[in-house]
């Protein structure tokens, strides 16, 4: 059966994300959505996206294909479900399409002619920026009961102190040294080759993925991933790091999410609360407007590429968009667009060359080539993303 990841209606709510990756690329939990799918079906998926990102992220259509919204995280019971699809059957949810089996992967108007499924039971869809790290808890639960079924830790070093220690899985290869590990709240996963360093305090639910690093003297709270090949230190509450990023200093990070490819410089700090505790608004792409979250509790978010100097403090609620730079003293706006460059006293645009030979220097030092693929769909985002930078 050939299986095709679709983005869906959330698309632009998930912005600046999905700028720069299909929705299926998101990471929540210990996987990004697509190896939860992957993983689960035993098969490789492939992609229907945006248009520019389609080279990079390409679909392959065969005469019987399943298309999966890729917003729903898969559970064994949906996945039985999608495997068990015939011709011209459709799985809803709460009045949403999860799957269909389809002959045509183009445009469908409507499933008056499909065979509904109605799914009731719960599932977790990502809709928001903030459900990136508001629904984090329970996909790192999920992702650590199938990825750690049946199967043993490696050895915890006796200098590690364990609370429920059979909560804790820890991969080949990876290092932990004089550090305290939490798992009462939760569940906590280290990954192949990753390391903790010493004086680390780490409550569940948690999760570092294949070589990263937890730096010395690291705070960190329930309800956060750190993606693969990322460094890490300071105190981090409920936080998202997709991954290849670094936060490798002292500062707070709450109730946020970052890219892949970002930089918070030393003592980088955000507000994850208004000072009168009211409810946080958001930038929405969809709307061009401040939009209402529901939460109380709701930090940064970081689009990929983008950087910020020392002591940068970002308020409650800010957005930043792709390749933004921000440095200097005072709180920067809530929403910076894509390939800014400034701060709290103005901004400049950052010109795309500049932007091409940082790119190129940041990613091979992770063993890793700005290509064409990538240099293209960021000059997509550099020339639709114009009408936010109004300096």
């Amino acid at each position: 059966m050939n299986y095709i990841l679709f983005d869906g209606e959330v698309r632009n709510a998930l912005l600046p994300f999905t700028y720069t990756r299909p929705v299926a690329d998101i990471r929540i939990g210990i996987l990004t959505i697509r190896e939860k799918w992957e993983k689960r079906l035993e098969f490789t998926t492939t992609t229907l996206t945006e248009e520019y990102l389609e080279e990079k992220f390409p679909m392959i259509e065969l005469e019987e294909n399943v298309m999966i919204n890729a917003s729903f995280l898969p559970t064994d019971d949906l996945v039985e479900k999608v495997k068990e699809l015939k011709e011209n059957q459709v799985i809803i949810y709460k009045e949403v399409i999860v799957a269909f089996f389809t002959t045509d992967t183009q445009e469908i108007e409507n499933f008056n002619d499909f065979e509904q499924i109605e799914y009731i039971s719960e599932l977790l869809q990502v809709k928001n920026t903030w459900d990136i790290f508001s629904l984090n808890a329970e996909a790192i639960q999920q992702d650590f009961n199938f990825l750690t079924e049946g199967r043993e830790s490696a050895e915890i070093p006796q200098t590690v102190h364990c609370f429920n220690k059979k909560n804790i899985f820890v991969e080949e290869g990876a290092i932990l040294t004089l550090a305290s590990l939490n798992a009462t709240d939760g569940p906590i996963y280290i990954g192949k080759d990753a390391e903790v360093m010493e004086g680390s305090m780490v409550r569940g639910p948690f999760a570092l993925c294949e070589k990263s690093t937890l730096k010395m003297a690291s705070k960190i709270y329930g309800g956060t991933t750190i993606g693969p090949h990322s460094k890490v230190g300071g105190e981090l509450n409920n936080a998202v790091i997709f991954g290849y990023s670094n936060k490798g200093h002292d500062g707070f990070l709450g109730n946020a999410v970052i890219g892949e490819w970002c930089n918070l410089g030393a003592d980088t700090n955000n507000s994850n609360l208004k000072n009168n505790y009211a409810e946080v608004k958001l930038w929405s792409y969809e709307t061009g407007r401040f939009a209402k979250t529901g939460l109380q509790f709701c930090g940064l978010m970081m689009g990929d590429h983008s950087k910020c100097g020392i002591n940068t403090m970002f308020n409650t609620g800010t957005v930043i968009g792709v390749s933004a730079n921000i440095f200097g003293p005072g709180f920067p706006r809530n929403f910076v667009p894509s390939f800014a460059w400034g701060g709290s006293g103005g901004f400049t645009t950052y010109q795309i060359n500049k932007v091409k030979e940082v790119a190129t220097v940041v990613m091979q030092r992770r063993g890793i080539k700005y290509d064409e693929k990538e240099e293209k769909i960021l000059m997509h985002i550099f020339e639709t993303s114009k009408q936010y930078r109004n300096f």
